[in-house]
């Protein structure tokens, strides 16, 4: 296996990776590479090509062991074993992001969360105290964490993720709608849900 994925091969095997944890919840076995198409919309003989590059996996007329491809595969996307976030905003969003229980299922665990508004430090979000964003620096160093995640008005967004790589962050997921500038060691991922929507409708509708 080479040390790094290419982009899109990553990205294809992140979406096995939600089917086949999703497969599992819902007391699967096994699953084919066509089932995985039909959730994914990826053709069946790319998932068959991607996964045969790692190894043997399934059996024709079998399909793939459940269990054991979600572990394979975790182990390619090294995302085994525990890793601490940080989440910067308690509010309505930060709060859902703080419920879900998705990242757990992955092994993510929301190790701190941070808000500027005083009335919010000394709370609890998802299990989590909220501490000030005062605090951050340390609390990131001493919790050994690499990524953040910011659920902030756009406004606050710069300053926030400034403060995360100025912790050693260096990894940030980035739920507002600003643009994020930093260092270029530093990868910031942003989400925007209208942006995916409207990137899915053109493919549909046209």
């Amino acid at each position: 296996m080479a040390d790094r994925l290419t982009v899109g091969v990553a990205a294809r095997l992140s979406r096995y990776l939600q089917v086949l944890t999703q497969a599992k919840k819902m007391g699967k076995d096994r699953i084919s590479s066509q089932e995985i198409a039909e959730y994914t919309n990826i053709n069946a003989t790319q998932i068959r090509r991607d996964l045969s590059a790692f190894g043997r996996f399934g059996k024709r007329g079998v399909g793939y062991s459940v269990d054991s491809l979600l572990a394979e595969i975790r182990k390619i996307l090294r995302t085994q074993g525990q890793h601490n976030i940080a989440l910067v905003g308690a509010g309505r969003l930060g709060a859902a992001i703080a419920s879900s229980p998705i990242f757990a299922e992955h092994g993510i665990t929301i190790a701190a969360v941070f808000d500027r508004d005083a009335a919010k430090v000394g709370t609890s979000l998802g299990g989590v105290s909220v501490s000030a964003l005062d605090e951050l620096e340390d609390i990131v160093r001493d919790r050994s964490i690499v990524v953040g995640v910011l659920a902030v008005p756009a406004e606050s967004a710069q300053d926030a993720a400034e403060r995360l790589v100025g912790a050693g962050v260096k990894i940030v997921f980035n739920y507002s709608q600003a643009l994020i500038d930093t260092p270029s060691d530093v990868q910031v991922h942003t989400s925007n849900p209208a942006v995916e929507l409207l990137y899915a409708l053109y493919f549909h509708l046209t």
